[in-house]
């Protein structure tokens, strides 16, 4: 039962860890044409980029479908990179994570 106790701690030491060094990553996305976002790895925005283009009231729709779009994609390609991240702590192998 220690042995369990003592590889739980460690195991929180190494996601605590993990947080910290996802926290430092810096993932821009800007593959939706006109729009750039920056995020960390913790998936916390950095910032939003857009074009001046994109800001003409008569386009607002389809602006805002875009920006969606493109919010969500950051999201994905930020959970990506995480559980790249997590399937490197040896003994965190978690099903489904990649």
């Amino acid at each position: 039962m220690f042995d369990q106790m003592k590889k739980l701690m460690e195991l929180k030491k190494q996601a605590d860890m993990l947080k910290k060094e996802l926290e430092k990553l810096v993932i821009e996305y800007n593959e939706v044409r006109g729009i750039k976002i920056t995020l960390n790895g913790a998936q916390i925005f950095q910032n939003i980029e857009i074009e001046e283009n994109w800001l003409d009231v008569n386009q607002k729709s389809r602006f805002q479908t875009e920006l969606i779009k493109a919010v969500n994609m950051a999201i994905r390609k930020s959970q990506k990179e995480a559980a790249s991240q997590m399937q490197k702590i040896p003994g965190l192998n978690i099903p489904g994570l990649t």
